[in-house]
Order: structure tokens, then sequence, then C-alpha cells
């Protein structure tokens, strides 16, 4: 028995040893191609079209193999790196493929860490591409050195670094997988400095071909007749990571059973604003009505959403025992649970999920009146009530939705300012909204421009308030240079207005840290030979925006807002006596 065993084993390393042979005369046909090719050429093997980069002389070799691809990916030359992955970012949400950003070592990676934490908690697929020193220099501490493993492990699905040339295309190839299979998310890629100028010969490797996660029909069963026994179920749209055919047919089955339908936060693509079923967002800054009745149902339907903190308002939504019944459905088993433990956990695919579940119907749903319930209530929040002075917010941004296309691409800043679109406007089915889950300030701006690169047809609309718009605002300059012309609404109120808020609710008429001194914005952007506009006054909006489409140029709408009204629902003297009582 063992010569049998001893003899299988010859004969199965001669047949290893013959396909070695094979693969090393198949490696050695191929041309040598330098590490800085090879990385180029494996970015455009897992299909990406842009790569959003800020140039650094750590990855040189990277940028000729991109050179020597111009005609097959665009290269999209950014003024800060933080805009540069943000852009990538707003890339990934878009297009559901992994965003490409490329910076450079030490400072570079610095500045883009804040976007791979953006893309991490936004689950939004991301390969980040790090120059990095020559390996052999390694924990000398050399000129910008950084171990990105330890810089990034926290807030990326996983970092890695590339220091042998023939191992690119495996590793790259990996990277894409990981960025953009279950929960999507970031990865970082170091690429030692002297590996990009080694040459080898290797083949390139295409995107993996992998069926997605389906649910289990038992666990369907039991979802619909959870559903069946609910009188006050609610249901909770979640993620970035949907088709246009997925929303589709989640909204067929959500709108079948008559279900009222929240979104997450700044998740408003997800479901059409303007049905009769759409009841509001569970996020900062929620509607208190809303949290009310979300607080009264007998089912929640959590679809795509992990239950955090912004939408579970603090993780007070729900009993952290499950007295509410759950339903959780998420693409990565490890996060269902993982805050609240739901009654019925289903690990799926979330378009593989809507199509399961497009045409099941509960037979006699007793919920008709609760979801009118919960419809009035968003009605009644969305109305623009009256405000001092020649500016109503509220009411010029909904004169703006009614004259904006129905394939607009919102996109939006962090701040106080970002509550008034989402209270008073309304997201339609085929529109797109992109905003940092996170609450980073200065991801506006950019991210209109990656989605003005990646659907030039669209109009791209940012929110931004004054704060974020001088963090990232020289990414306008990358708009002119690659001649996309998103248009940028700047509500300007003299104040880093969210802080202030809990500074009056905190320390009332302490005034500290939160002032700001701008510029004239419309006369900055005309600085770089874009269209600019000043709103003072409720009429003024739409016509600006009129004239700065029909522009067809880079375009700043600055909207001087009254710094009194620092919420739409208070004014600073309203959280002074409200912090004295």
């Amino acid at each position: 028995m063992a010569k049998m065993v001893a003899a299988v084993a010859a004969k199965a390393g001669g047949k290893t040893a013959v396909k070695k042979k094979a693969g090393a005369a198949q490696a050695s046909a191929l041309e040598p191609r330098s590490g800085g090719r090879l990385l180029a050429d494996a970015i455009i093997a897992q299909g990406a079209t842009h790569v959003f980069a800020v140039p650094g002389e750590s990855y040189l070799d990277l940028l000729d193999g991109l050179y020597a691809n111009r005609n097959r990916v665009e290269l999209v030359t950014c003024r800060f790196e933080a805009g540069a992955v943000n852009m990538a970012e707003a890339h990934g949400k878009l297009t559901g493929r992994a965003g490409v950003a490329i910076v450079t070592r030490g400072p570079g990676a610095c500045h883009a860490a804040i976007g791979v934490h953006i893309a991490m908690q936004d689950s939004t697929p991301l390969v980040l591409l790090v120059g990095q020193i020559p390996h052999e220099e390694t924990d000398r501490e050399s000129f910008q050195e950084v171990d990105y493993r330890r810089m990034f492990s926290p807030i990326a699905k996983w970092v890695t670094q590339i220091d042998h040339e023939s191992r690119i295309p495996e590793l790259m190839a990996h990277a894409f997988d990981v960025a953009q299979s279950g929960r999507p998310g970031p990865v970082v890629v170091a690429i030692s400095e002297e590996m990009q100028k080694r040459f080898a010969s290797v083949p390139d490797i295409p995107p993996a071909r992998v069926a997605p996660a389906h649910p289990s029909p038992k666990a369907i069963d039991e979802m619909m007749e959870m559903l069946g026994r609910a009188k006050r179920p609610l249901a909770i749209l979640g993620s970035s990571n949907w088709s246009e055919a997925g929303r589709a047919a989640i909204a067929k089955f959500l709108v079948a059973n008559n279900l009222p339908v929240a979104v997450s936060f700044r998740r408003q693509s997800n479901f059409d604003g303007n049905h009769d079923n759409f009841v509001g967002d569970l996020g900062v800054g929620a509607d208190a009505a809303l949290v009310a009745h979300a607080k009264q149902a007998d089912l929640i339907l959590a679809i795509g959403t992990r239950m955090g903190e912004p939408v579970s308002q603090g993780y007070t939504l729900l009993d952290m025992a499950g007295a509410t019944p759950l339903v959780q459905v998420f693409p990565e088993q490890g996060e269902i649970g993982r805050v609240y433990r739901p009654a019925l956990g289903i690990t799926s695919d979330l378009d593989a999920f809507a199509a399961a579940v497009k045409g099941l119907r509960v037979k006699k749903p007793v919920w008709g009146a609760w979801t009118k319930q919960l419809r009035a209530s968003r009605l009644a929040q969305a109305e623009a009530p009256d405000y001092e002075g020649p500016l109503n917010l509220a009411r010029a941004l909904q004169a703006l939705e009614k004259a904006l296309p129905a394939d607009t691409i919102f996109t939006t800043d962090a701040g106080n300012f970002a509550t008034w679109p989402t209270r008073f406007n309304h997201v339609g089915a085929k529109q797109d909204f992109l905003g940092p889950t996170c609450g980073a300030m200065g991801y506006g701006i950019p991210a209109a421009i990656g989605a003005k690169l990646t659907a030039p047809e669209r109009e791209v609309i940012c929110f931004v308030g004054d704060g974020g718009a001088l963090m990232t605002g020289q990414e306008i300059a990358t708009a002119f240079h690659h001649k996309v012309n998103p248009i940028i609404l700047v509500f300007n109120n003299q104040m880093y207005g969210t802080i202030r808020m809990y500074q009056e609710r905190t320390y009332p008429e302490r005034i500290s840290g939160t002032a700001l001194t701008n510029p004239d914005f419309a006369r900055f952007i005309e600085s770089f030979g874009g269209h600019g506009e000043v709103v003072e006054r409720t009429e003024e909006l739409v016509p600006a925006y009129k004239r700065a489409s029909a522009s067809k140029k880079p375009a700043i709408i600055e909207i001087r807002m009254n710094p009194e009204q620092v919420t739409n629902r208070a004014t600073v003297a309203d959280l002074r006596r409200q912090a004295k009582k």
C-alpha cells in the first residue's frame, strides 16, 4: 500500500512538473513588462474605466504604464488626495464597480485616509493604490515611510503590499474581488518603488465570474409568514449596492404589499421619494414623527442596512434584546445581528433578494391605515414653513426640484445645511443621491466631479455648506481640466452650522471656533472661467439654476442664508431659550 501511494505521488509529481514546465514556457513567450505597466494593465483587466490620482514620484512607472493605456482608461488628475479618493468612491457608488484611486506615499496616503473611511462606512467598492518606499529600506523611517498594513487595517477590508512584480496580476485581481464581494468596501494596495521598475513575463488575470449569494427559499417563506402576522410593519432600505433592476424589483414587492418604506441615512436613491409608500429617511435629523412610528412598529424589514448609529437613532430605535421582530437582509453574514439580534437573518445579494421576492404578496394585509398615517407624517414635515427674511430656502428648493431633470444625480456634503434638501426635497425613481454616511465634510464637490465624469450626460447637482466648500473646493480645477460641468449649490451661513447648533444647545451665547470668513463664491468660480450666481431671495434660485445649466460650464450658485436660521426647525434664539430652560 505504501509503495502504491508513493507511485501515485510520483506520478502526480511528474504531472505537476510537466504543468510547471508548460506554464514556464507560456510565461516566457509573453512579452516582458515592467511592474508599472503590469499594474496599469491589471487595473484595466479588472474593468476599470477611470483612475483618479494625485501624481507622486513613488509611482512614476505606474503613471508611465497608464500613459501606454491612455486610450483604454481615463486618468483624472486631481488636486488633493482626499478629493481623488472621494471621486473614486462616487464612481464606485454609481457603477457598482470598484473605483480606483492612486496616491503617493506618506502624506499622500494620510490625506487619502478619509476617503477610505468613507468607503468603509458606506460599503462602497474601492481600490486605493499607494506608492511605497523601496522595500529594502523598510523599518529605517525612510523618507515618507509608513506601514500601510498597520495604518489602514482598521478602516479597510484588506491591506496588502506588492513587492514582487510577478505577483501583480494575482494580487490586483484579488484586491478587486475583495472590494466588490459580500459587503463591498475599500482595499488598499501598497506598491513598492523598485518593484515597479523590474520586468516580468506573466499573464493578466480577468475578473472573476462569481454567482451572487441567493436567499434561502425557506427563509423567504418564514419572512412572508412573519409579515402576514404583522399589523404595523416598516421597511427600511439601506446600501448603495443596488442595480437599477434591483431597485425596481424591491419597489415592486414593497408597493404590492403596501408597506411603508423608509430609507436609511443618505440612501434616498433606494426608493422613489414621490411615491405614496415613501415615509421618510431614518438618519441624522430624522422627523420625530417617523422615529416615533418606527418605535411602534411590530416588524422591521431591514433590507441592506447594517442598522448602525444614524439609522438606529443612536442605538435607541430598537430594543437590543429583540422585543421588536427584525428581519435583516444583508450580503455579508458577519454583519447580520452585529448590533441588533434579528428574529430572522437572510444572507443574500440585494439584487438577488429583490428578484426572489418581487412577485410575493401577503394575502390580506391589514396595515393600510398604518401606511397612510406614516405617509401623511412625511408629507406634513415636507410642507415649507414660513421663515423670516427674503429667502425661504424650503420653498426655493421645492421649486428647484420641479425644474430639474428626472435623472439628476445629487451629491451632498456633511453639515446642517444637508437637512434642508433631505426634509423638503424628494429624490425620484430615476435619480441618484450620493452622500457620506460617516458624516465627512469635503465629500460633496469631489463626488459631484466624479459623478459627472462617470455620467457626463446627466445633470449633477452638489449640495455643500460654506465650510465643506473650502475643504475640497480646489477640485473645481479638476472639473475644468477634464471638461465636466457640475452645478454646485453652496449654502453660505458663515459658520460651521452643525457645531454651532450643538454649541448653542450646550454653551449658549459662547461662540467659540465656529464663525467663518468666506470668499465671494460666485467670483471664486468665475476666476476659473466658470459660471457664478448669488441667490438671496426665494424666487431667485430657479432662474439662477437655469442660467447655470444653460452655460454648460462648471457653476457655483451661492445661497446666502440667514445665519440666525441655524437649522430648518430652529433659530439661534430658539436654541438659546431651550438651553436655558
